[in-house]
Order: structure tokens, then C-alpha cells, then sequence
């Protein structure tokens, strides 16, 4: 009696559960198996396709997690744990956690969109969320931009691609726009003229576009001219500061008035 205890025992529990067991555990390694060989050939394909490597890393530790989760649901339910409720219970602990993260998620996602689709890189300079910089870092969460002098500004990505990006260097090269005025009394050809012989002078100005100088308006008090030379977008800022100082020298040189707002008072005696 007591020996077809035991044989049942063994049977009825013994042999089921080890089986049990052990099929767990080879769903378990052989599919942690898989699920490296499928993170390393997703990982191989974003590479070639030349996405960052900090979000290569990111979304293949994220299909690794995932898969590793599926991996020990699946396991635990041919141990016979119901696998229904802690489903659940992983889906209202995930919902409460992107409710009390949401700002998070949203510079995730925010960052996410500027890696792959790349309206900046590192080294350009740009205006974004009311701050304008060299970017040095493009984060998951945030973005890292120098100012010109030399401040370290982190903005969330979400401000960032929530507003308008200005990109300046973007493109190789950029106009420079200057109005210079002039007085009604000075000579119009002559300032002109004195404008040709600046911006051909410089080397750094482009050729092609051609630079555009004209009369632009009948201001109050001045006479204005439009003055638009096109530079290399590393030149910009260079090309504008030495403009200004050339033009006003030159003017001066040669006469010709650059008027400024003034203010003219007239006392009139009353009679006694």
C-alpha cells in the first residue's frame, strides 16, 4: 500500500512537475537564446542604416527587456502560475507610470524624433525654445547647447521640437542682410559706388549669388540702402562685423553723412 503511495505520488506529481519544470527552463534558455540573436540583428540593421549609435543601444535594450518579459510569462505559465493577472497588473503599473512620468515621455519621444529624423546634428548652431547655441549633445531626455559666451544650456527636447528650429548651419552658405543709411545732402552714386568697392574687396564674399545693393526706401530722415552679400556660413558673423567697420570708415573718408536720430529744440521768448 505504502509503494503505491509513493508510485502515485511520483505519477501524479513527481513526473508532471518535473516535466513542467523542466520545460520552463528550456523556454526560458532557449529563449533568451533567440532573443539576442534577434536584438543583435536589429541592432546590426539600424546601424547600416545609419541611425545614432546612443539609440541603436537604447531601442535594442528596450526589445531585449520586452522580449526577456514575454520569455519568463511564457515560462511561468507552463509552470501553471496565471499569467492573466500579473498581465494586468504589469499593464495598470506600466499606465501609472507613464501617467507620473509624462513629462519624461514626452522629451523621450521629443528626443527620439530629433535622432531619427535629425534637424540638427553636434557643431550646429541653432535657435530653439528661445535659446540660440552650438549644439553639443543630443540626449534621450535632453539637448545640450553652448552659448556664444560659453554657457552650457540644457533644453528639454520637448521644448525643442514642440516650437520652431532654426538650423543656421544648415545650409553652406547665407546672405548677409544690412540697411546703411545715408543723408539726403550726400551723394547717392558716390555711396554706391564706395559700397561696390567694399564688398569686391573682400575675398570672402561669394561671387555667385551676386551681392544685391540698392536704394531701398525714402526713410524720414535717411536715405537707405539694401545691402545683401552672400558669405560661407562659417564667415558669417566675421563678414558682418568687418563690414560695418569698412563701411562707416569709408563714409567717413569720404564724406558721406550717416545720419542718426536726433532731437531739435526750439525755445520761443514770450512777451512780457
Amino acid at each position: 500500500m505504502e509503494n503505491l503511495d509513493i508510485k502515485t505520488l511520483i505519477d501524479t506529481y513527481l513526473i508532471p512537475w518535473g516535466i513542467n519544470i523542466a520545460l520552463a527552463i528550456a523556454i526560458f534558455v532557449i529563449g533568451k537564446f533567440f532573443a539576442k540573436i534577434i536584438t543583435n540583428v536589429i541592432a546590426k540593421l539600424l546601424r547600416k542604416s545609419d541611425m545614432d549609435s546612443m539609440l541603436v543601444d537604447f531601442i535594442t535594450s528596450i526589445l531585449r527587456t520586452v522580449l526577456l518579459l514575454f520569455i519568463v510569462i511564457a515560462a511561468m505559465d507552463q509552470l501553471g502560475v496565471n499569467t492573466t493577472s500579473l498581465v494586468a497588473l504589469l499593464g495598470a503599473a506600466g499606465l501609472a507610470i507613464g501617467l507620473a512620468l509624462q513629462g519624461s515621455l514626452q522629451n523621450f519621444a521629443a528626443g527620439v524624433m530629433l535622432i531619427v529624423f535629425r534637424p540638427f546634428t553636434a557643431g550646429d548652431f541653432i535657435e530653439a525654445a528661445g535659446i540660440a547655441g552650438v549644439v553639443e549633445k543630443i540626449g534621450i531626455f535632453s539637448s545640450t547647447l553652448k552659448t556664444g559666451d560659453n554657457r552650457e544650456i540644457i533644453v528639454p527636447n520637448g521644448a525643442i521640437y514642440s516650437g520652431v528650429i532654426t538650423n543656421f548651419s544648415a545650409r553652406d552658405t547665407r546672405r548677409i542682410d544690412m540697411i546703411i543709411g545715408i543723408g539726403y545732402d550726400s551723394d547717392i552714386r558716390l555711396a554706391r559706388d564706395t559700397l561696390q568697392t567694399i564688398i569686391a574687396a573682400d575675398d570672402r564674399i561669394l561671387k555667385d549669388p551676386e551681392t544685391r545693393i540698392a536704394v531701398s526706401e525714402l526713410a524720414d530722415s535717411s536715405v537707405n540702402f539694401i545691402v545683401r552679400p552672400w558669405v560661407k556660413s562659417d564667415d558669417y558673423w566675421d563678414v558682418k562685423f568687418d563690414l560695418n567697420e569698412k563701411i562707416k570708415l569709408a563714409f567717413d573718408d569720404k564724406e558721406i553723412a550717416i545720419p542718426y536720430p536726433q532731437m531739435d529744440v526750439h525755445l520761443h521768448k514770450q512777451a512780457s
